[in-house]
């Protein structure tokens, strides 16, 4: 059995999301959660510390973050358990630093995610149902609010 941390980075209505790339064997193509394998020795919270910081460029507050739920996939060696966490505060912006994995990252409005093609199915009701997390939002992000045209899915720089 494989087991993978996945997390949830909410904010202003939006979640971020990956990519992943068509190449990929697994979930090619679809839209999910950053994230990935535990590896020996780690904790769920220690592997999620590790992937935020490798695929996105960002130091979460171990504080802020909460298991919200699992999914489980597949049987026998390629079964699959996904420990799903949110994140509520996190040091530094989102950039994507494994384009080999994701060959995008962006924020989406979470009301669009209906819209996306998805890895799992259940994600989108997911993620609607989290709490709102408690923090303020960075300079950039309030002048992106403050636009009423804005796009409900705002792409994010590549590293």
């Amino acid at each position: 059995m494989h087991i993978v941390v996945c997390g949830a980075l909410v904010e202003n209505g939006a979640v971020l999301l990956v990519h992943r790339s068509p190449t990929r064997r697994a979930y090619p193509d679809l839209w999910d959660l950053p994230g990935g394998h535990v590896e020996a020795g780690e904790s769920e919270l220690q592997a999620l510390a590790r992937e935020m910081r490798e695929e996105l460029g960002v130091h979460i507050v171990a504080e802020s973050s909460s298991r919200v739920g699992d999914w489980h996939a597949g049987s026998g060696e390629d079964a699959v358990h996904v420990g799903v966490w949110q994140i509520r505060d996190w040091v530094g912006s989102p950039t994507n630093r494994a384009p080999d994995e994701h060959d995008d990252i962006a924020w989406v409005g979470i009301s669009e995610l209906g819209g996306l093609p998805l890895a799992h199915g259940d994600l989108a009701a997911l993620v609607r149902s989290l709490p709102e997390p408690d923090r303020l939002p960075r300079r950039d992000e309030v002048r992106a609010a403050a636009s009423p045209s804005g796009p409900e899915i705002h792409r994010c720089s590549s590293a």
